[in-house]
């Protein structure tokens, strides 16, 4: 049935009156009456009590009189949902946990503003937790974090193991030379951690790391940031395990040494909704893939 009809039926079912109703729809009422003769010709059922002064909606009328609005309605919001949707094509929304700008994910962002000038990019500072919650409630497009997860919503690639290293106190022991530190002597001085809040995090990857060798940190500090922990780091205030591309920040009173331990590593992960199939989001994926494979 034409929505057209739907919307002459529902003005008589609020007017209940044929007059009323065809001067609310800009028209005249033989036509109308016409109309919602041929509606109930369709339905095959009375939808007014005839002789009803006002009008009266049968129990088949009431029925279809609220089906008629539900379906109005939905069509009401397709355009001003349809002119969204076109917006929302226009731009893309990237989550990131901090720690990934020191790897390629600059050069990523670049090449993708080169290839889409006209696709409005945005950026967004957030945990791996408030991620998954902003991808799922459509908030951001593509989420980097580094975080193994599983959600039947979500789709996650690995695009780069890093391994981690450490960050050591300009001056300590351990810092002195070039050689490889193990976490076994790790283990005995105080490790600061981060973030300290929400959990998981990669302060629980930091954690697991000796976990996995069967090894206890003497003593944790739990910062809410990586610079804060570095700063601590600086103020000979314990060692810090870092994301390997971080040793290109120079953070003053900072010395970064590789692990002896091997396969000590915090993946980077970017993740989309299932659903989406936008060609901005894959295009967006497609080169980060590209910048993040192996060399």
């Amino acid at each position: 049935m034409e929505l057209r009809l739907l919307r002459y039926f529902v003005a008589v079912a609020e007017e209940m009156n044929i007059t009323r109703a065809a001067e609310r729809l800009h028209m005249t009422q033989p036509p109308l009456s016409r109309q919602i003769q041929q509606i109930e010709e369709s339905v095959g059922l009375a939808l007014f009590e005839r002789g009803s002064r006002p009008l009266k909606l049968t129990e088949a009328g009431r029925i279809f009189y609220a089906q008629a609005q539900r379906l109005i309605a939905e069509s009401d919001e397709l355009l001003p949902l349809t002119r969204r949707l076109a917006q929302l094509a226009e731009r893309i929304i990237i989550g990131f946990v901090s720690s990934t700008l020191y790897g390629p994910l600059p050069e990523v962002i670049r090449a993708f503003r080169e290839a889409a000038p006209h696709i409005q990019l945005s950026l967004v500072e957030m945990f791996t937790i408030e991620q998954l919650s902003a991808l799922k409630g459509g908030r951001i497009d593509v989420g980097f974090g580094r975080l193994r997860f599983d959600d039947p919503q979500l789709a996650r690639e690995v695009l780069f193991d890093e391994p981690l290293i450490a960050a050591l106190p300009e001056g300590h022991p351990l810092a002195a030379g070039k050689a490889p530190v193990s976490l076994e002597a790790l283990a005995a001085e105080t490790l600061i951690v981060y973030p300290s809040t929400p959990r998981p995090s990669f302060a629980d990857q930091q954690l697991s790391a000796f976990r996995d060798h069967a090894l206890e940190p003497g003593s944790t500090q739990e910062v809410r940031e990586l610079q804060t922990a570095l700063g601590l780091v600086a103020a000979q205030v314990g060692v810090s395990l870092v994301p390997a591309g971080v040793d290109g920040l120079r953070a003053r009173g900072v010395v970064y040494r590789p692990l002896a331990d091997a396969h000590v590593s915090s993946p980077i992960i970017m993740s989309r909704r299932v659903q989406d199939q936008s060609e901005t989001t894959a295009l967006f994926c497609e080169i980060a893939r590209k910048f993040f494979a192996p060399a």
